[in-house]
């Protein structure tokens, strides 16, 4: 957090936007927890103070009971993190900001603070989320235009924004936030692939009907709506007889160079140079770990069993395209270029599509 935005973060309290009952993040277990207000108001307080990530809703709203449910739909971000994109989107005053993902709406009051009345607008396309978020903001003396929407469409009646910030993750950058944000005004959000769950933050500096820039750090935000992967069940690509039929082969990649977990630049750099696939890691068990890619085009798939202990690992590759070859190609390509991590890379949209680069774009291919 830079200090400027010292004053915002100590006027809006995270508590003050949170619900009674709320599900932290184990950053050690890699789980979430439910902590109940009412029955635990010590937990409560501890998990709202923490610089961690919390769940307030699953399921898109249709989770009941206190248990976590299947799939996270709306939290209240890692604190560290939502003030390095502040610091990131550089807002002078008198700026105009759109805030795409309501979510709690401290974000959104943070904004607020910082900006003024009639400087925020903010769009969230779940409304029972919005009017929550409204509620707490009102109560909290703080008023940035609430929006029930689909953020990929922003929100051109109160355009043109110096400023739009995402605070969920993208898989393309729509174009109304380029066409709703004025010439040199900024874009930030969390952009990735479909290849897995890793994001960065992109820095895009907006011209005429583009926006162009570097990603500036790892992170993992909850996918917009409307860019969601639907992926078919394993036994759509592989059917039962489906290993004994593929083509096999080996590679002398190595599950600690490839397998290397969150926030690290391989599967972000991976999902940039192979397309339309995505990969699943498995856990080990007994010493092997199988990695999944599956095609979304159409059903060719790939897998790679790691074994400790060996020097080689079984690859197994079947339909039109071969993805363990086209993946091992993409692996050896950015080994080759001295394993550059996320800030080598920068994003360039356009209306013809999304282009990926590394140091400048002058060395860009497609997405």
């Amino acid at each position: 957090m830079s200090s400027d935005w010292a004053p915002t973060f100590a006027a809006v309290d995270r508590a003050a936007f949170l619900p009674d009952l709320v599900w932290p993040f184990d950053m050690e277990r890699g789980t979430s927890v439910t902590v109940d207000r009412a029955a635990d108001p010590g937990g409560w307080y501890a998990a709202a103070d923490s610089n961690i990530p919390i769940v307030t809703q699953w399921d898109d709203g249709k989770h009941t009971g206190t248990e976590p449910g299947r799939v996270s739909t709306s939290s209240s971000s890692m604190p560290s993190v939502v003030y390095a994109m502040l610091r990131t989107l550089a807002l002078d005053d008198g700026m105009r900001v759109l805030d795409v993902g309501t979510g709690t709406g401290e974000t959104a009051g943070a904004l607020f603070h910082r900006c003024g009345p009639g400087r925020v607008t903010t769009i969230e396309v779940d409304r029972s989320v919005s009017e929550q978020a409204r509620e707490r903001l009102t109560t909290a003396g703080l008023h940035p235009q609430v929006v029930v929407g689909d953020g990929r469409d922003g929100y051109a009646a109160a355009a043109p924004y110096d400023r739009v910030l995402a605070t969920v993750g993208v898989r393309e950058i729509p174009g109304t936030w380029i066409s709703q944000t004025r010439p040199g005004g900024l874009i930030v959000a969390p952009w990735g692939t479909h290849y897995s769950h890793a994001d960065a933050v992109a820095r895009l500096v907006v011209g005429d009907g583009e926006a162009s820039g570097h990603f500036t750090r790892p992170v993992e935000f909850m996918k917009l709506r409307a860019q969601r992967l639907s992926l078919p069940g394993h036994g759509e690509y592989v059917p039962a007889e489906g290993m004994a039929r593929a083509d096999t082969s080996t590679t002398t990649v190595t599950e600690a160079g490839f397998v290397t977990g969150k926030y690290t630049a391989v599967p972000f750099a991976l999902g940039l140079r192979v397309r339309d696939c995505v990969q699943a890691v498995a856990d080990k068990r007994e010493g092997a770990r199988p990695v999944w890619f599956y095609g979304l085009s159409d059903r060719s798939w790939a897998c790679v069993m790691f074994r400790d202990g060996e020097s080689e690992a079984a690859v197994w590759q079947s339909g039109p395209r071969r993805l363990w070859d086209e993946v091992e190609d993409a692996y050896r390509w950015w080994v080759d270029r001295g394993e550059p991590e996320h800030t080598r890379f920068g994003l360039t949209v356009t209306p013809d599509g999304q282009r990926a680069w590394i140091d400048s774009p002058a060395e860009s291919w497609a997405i």
